[in-house]
């Protein structure tokens, strides 16, 4: 359970190159544990364990909550945020999915992209509908009820 740092109270920094925006993002990575906790091994294990613990928790709910409505993908990364306050590898995946998910959010705004998604999204919709409708043409509307043996 590394923090990414070898002294108490230093955070080892990104080499990434910054932020989506270009702009180089100053905050250290590492424990975000208080002072008097990093300052005491057995306590900061203890603390890790403890995040970890309730970061899987979160993260084991978001999974589950993924083929039932509800919001799993956004439990899930609340999950990795917990992980992030702790320990590196959750920070730096935090920050690689903000980045694609600006860069596709970006990518989605451009009105070429724009144009094709409705076309497409339209000629599916026309497919969808004739198939309903060659569908129906053949057998009809059959209430649940009235269907024979």
């Amino acid at each position: 359970m590394n923090t990414g740092s070898n002294e108490p109270g230093e955070a080892a920094v990104a080499s990434d190159g910054g932020g989506a925006d270009g702009t180089r993002d100053e905050r250290g990575l590492g424990s975000r544990a208080p002072e008097f906790v990093r300052a005491r091994r057995m306590l900061h294990l203890s603390w890790q364990v403890g995040v970890f613990v309730i970061g899987l928790a979160v993260v084991a709910a978001g999974i589950v909550l993924l083929p039932l409505p509800g919001p799993g993908w956004v439990i899930i990364f609340a999950g990795m945020a917990i992980w992030a306050t702790e320990f590196v590898w959750a920070q730096l995946v935090l920050r690689w999915t903000k980045r694609k998910v600006t860069e596709a959010a970006q990518r989605a705004l451009d009105p070429k992209v724009r144009r094709r998604n409705i076309t497409l999204t339209t000629i599916g919709l026309v497919v969808v509908a004739a198939g309903a409708g060659i569908y129906l043409s053949r057998f009809g509307i059959v209430m649940p009820w009235k269907i024979e043996e």
